[in-house]
């Protein structure tokens, strides 16, 4: 936190790089400008006021530090849409901005991106992810909730691809976030809404400029889920992120978006295209230091693929704790593996775990 001393009052700072530069040598992964509130950063998970004795923001304020940073277009799209969200580069960091008008004034928001893509081993990603990369057609899907790091791994997972291969990786983001310098492959990143206007219709174009690897930002409607499935079914290897948390709540999302009379049918498509599925969430670790991955692992084996197939996504738990020799991992399995190393307490064990009467049963053993 700051050096200030307590009767000293914070006073609101002269530009959001001014904030940013602070949040960055603290290691805060978010920070929050709003009307009628003191600066809020989201640090190792938790929220709260950057300086408990800092002067809060009024209207004038947050207008003043938000049209310091947006360019005439994105002030323009700010007052005639109300929000706008785009990547913002410094000379010091690169971060999601999303500022927005409400009932009080504006609202500022940033995500902290990490400007070094960071490999599958330094994120201790699962052997079993990177064997899921070196497929040349199918689907990936890595999954979790807002803020867990998705975006971290499927750059590694981009990267990896990169690394290893000679191919052309299209991107298509909102906003783009990692920048990935081409190493073995010719890389193309696309930002929805600044190039192309949705992911369906970048996805589109992106069939017709000869893609090998497809990443799809964000899988959210049933248009670009529909082109994801045929993307990966028609040779090229395509990774997407969805917002579930776990593997069989990640199928069922994908497969409800569809009209009833077709999901047989993209059943069996799904069945044969999926590679495989990382869910993923941050734990704030026992110690306060930081948060530590649990990480959920899901590879399509023929008994994987039948449940899918027959609309048995309920069986898929039982499916994984069969398959650990593959290399599946449960969420629950991984949330235990966390708690017996002693990097997350009990309570967040408890809480996070999918089968919580197992877990109970787990805890009393």
């Amino acid at each position: 936190m700051s050096d200030q001393a307590p009767q000293d009052v914070v006073p609101v700072l002269g530009s959001v790089d001014d904030y940013l530069r602070f949040c960055m040598q603290y290691d805060a992964s978010d920070l929050h400008l709003a009307t009628a509130s003191q600066p809020i950063w989201r640090r190792f998970g938790t929220l709260g006021p950057i300086w408990h004795n800092a002067t809060y923001l009024t209207a004038e304020d947050t207008r003043r530090l938000a049209y310091g940073f947006l360019s005439e277009e994105k002030i323009k799209r700010l007052e005639e849409r109300g929000d706008v969200d785009f990547a913002y580069s410094t000379d010091f960091g690169r971060f999601r901005a999303s500022v927005v008008q409400q009932r009080l004034g504006i609202d500022i928001t940033f995500r902290i991106i990490s400007t070094n893509v960071r490999t599958i081993e330094e994120l201790k990603l699962p052997d079993t992810v990177k064997t899921l990369i070196r497929y040349h057609n199918g689907l990936i899907l890595v999954t979790g909730p807002v803020g867990c790091g998705k975006s971290t791994t499927l750059a590694a997972l981009v990267d990896g691809v990169n690394i290893e291969r000679q191919d052309h990786i299209i991107t298509l983001e909102e906003p783009i976030e990692y920048v990935i310098t081409p190493k073995g492959c010719h890389v193309n990143q696309r930002e929805v809404g600044t190039h192309t206007q949705s992911f369906a219709a970048a996805l589109r174009g992106a069939l017709r400029e000869d893609p090998d690897v497809i990443m799809v930002g964000e899988m959210r409607d049933l248009e670009t889920i529909s082109l994801a499935i045929t993307a990966a079914e028609t040779g090229h290897l395509v990774l997407g992120t969805l917002h579930t948390g776990n593997s069989a709540r990640t199928l069922d999302r994908v497969l409800d978006v569809f009209p009833a009379d077709q999901r047989d049918q993209i059943r069996i498509m799904v069945s044969e295209s999926l590679r495989g599925i990382v869910s993923q969430q941050l734990v704030p670790r026992a110690d306060g230091n930081g948060r530590v991955m649990a990480i959920e692992v899901l590879v399509n084996t023929p008994a994987v693929a039948a449940c899918i197939r027959d609309g048995k996504t309920f069986m898929l738990n039982g499916v994984m704790q069969t398959g650990k020799n593959v290399g599946m991992i449960t969420m629950d399995d991984s949330l235990r593996s966390l708690f017996t190393k002693g990097l997350i307490t009990r309570e967040e064990c408890e809480s996070r775990a999918d089968d919580k009467q197992q877990m109970q049963l787990f805890f009393k053993s």
